[in-house]
């Protein structure tokens, strides 16, 4: 693999340094969004936001649209830092660059059809909602995260 084709595609690079791996995704600069800076949220936010990519029933960003959920909704980021197939290869180059394919799925979970709700406003039980969602993602089930307390 030329070093042309490492700027293109997910990968993940060794740290001579630190001794560690560090995930690469130049592919997502290629995002039609980068970031924005918001000022601070008024109390009078919207439910719903027609514009929104992650509102119920609304577009997204790749063109897919959202179905009319009601409670948490989690989909393929249409964006992701990996992608599901990717060519392998490894790369060594005189000790300084190396460099090795990395594939994977990257997934976006709403917490809720509300625009306006965040973490900390939202009631255990929705908030319970959403981490029985993170834990059905990473396949470890209600149970290894607390489903014995009764106080949450």
């Amino acid at each position: 693999m030329n070093l042309l084709e490492l700027q293109q595609i997910p990968h993940r690079r060794f740290n001579p340094l630190l001794r560690e791996w560090v995930l690469v995704s130049p592919h997502r600069t290629e995002r039609p969004w980068l970031g924005k800076v918001d000022q601070a949220s008024s109390p009078d936010r919207l439910e719903y936001d027609p514009q929104c990519y992650l509102c119920p029933e609304n577009a997204r960003a790749g063109g897919a649209r959202n179905p009319k959920y009601r409670s948490t909704f989690v989909f393929d980021n249409d964006y992701a830092a990996l992608l599901p197939k990717t060519q392998d290869f490894e790369t060594k180059e005189e000790g300084l660059l190396i460099a090795e394919s990395e594939a994977g799925i990257c997934r976006v979970v709403c917490f809720s059809p509300r625009h306006d709700l965040t973490i900390p406003v939202m009631s255990a039980a929705e908030v319970r909602q959403v981490v029985d969602t993170w834990s059905e993602q990473f396949g470890i089930g209600r149970t290894a995260v607390g489903a014995a307390r009764s106080d949450f």
